[in-house]
């Protein structure tokens, strides 16, 4: 029996990228660890901002502190590929509903939203919004469309047997290639799939990659790679250096 909360997001090549959804719990770990580290930088700014300018310090601290909060969020999940320190430690990860990669915008839309849903009501419109929202989004999530989903990278990791790793892409392969038919919405899927990859369980990876390749195959004319991931990523490198 899986108790695991899942998403299908269709893509337009009719391939199916299956997510896993963070639960509460998970959720609520991954926030108090970055709450801890905001916490600890906030006194660390407090400090340092008193030391040089005693009372004028008082008077820029607590926006300053406030734009800090805010900022650790979405720089982290901007740069870090949806991930903070807290949901890096959890396995958890941020991604539009769409799958794609979480941006600036959307991240700065799903931070603010914190001034509602967060600490000041002391988190009760997130847990109730969690629970009841079919792909357990909190408010934030619900304005800026984002997911939260779980990143199963470090435990396959430590699972993986060593043969089973996937193989770096061979220096000179796809050289030659005809990647022309290839589309760039067909290439952004590639790049959805090989980022979220490791998210997915053994099985949905394999299924996945097997479906996404045998769509984009008869489109390379010269394809000689038969394992369907390193197809897939020999096929998004030797794309995107061809610009």
């Amino acid at each position: 029996m899986d108790y695991e909360d899942r998403i299908t997001i269709p893509t337009p090549e009719g391939v199916s990228l299956e997510m896993t959804l963070a639960g509460l719990g998970s959720r609520a770990i991954a926030g108090a660890i970055d709450l801890t580290i905001k916490g600890l930088f906030a006194v660390l700014v407090s400090v340092v901002l008193l030391a040089l300018f005693g009372d004028l310090g008082v008077a820029v601290l607590l926006p300053l502190l406030g734009l800090l909060v805010i900022a650790y969020d979405v720089l982290f999940e901007t740069l870090a590929r949806g991930r903070t320190p807290g949901k890096r430690m959890t396995g958890l990860r941020v991604v539009r509903s769409s799958g794609r990669p979480v941006d600036l915008m959307a991240s700065a839309i799903r931070n603010l939203m914190r001034i509602v849903d967060g600490l000041p009501l002391s988190y009760l419109p997130t847990l109730v919004s969690v629970l009841v929202t079919q792909r357990n989004q909190r408010p934030g999530d619900l304005a800026a469309d984002t997911v939260v989903i779980r990143d199963r990278r470090a435990i396959d990791r430590r699972s993986r047997k060593p043969a089973e790793v996937p193989a770096r892409v061979r220096p000179g392969a796809g050289a030659q290639w005809d990647v022309s038919r290839v589309a760039p919405d067909e290439l952004a899927t590639v790049r959805a799939f090989l980022e979220r990859r490791e998210g997915l369980t053994p099985a949905a990876r394999e299924r996945l990659a097997a479906r996404l390749a045998g769509v984009l195959r008869p489109r390379v004319a010269g394809a000689d790679e038969a394992d369907a991931e390193l197809f897939l990523e020999t096929l998004y490198d030797t794309k995107s250096a061809r610009g």
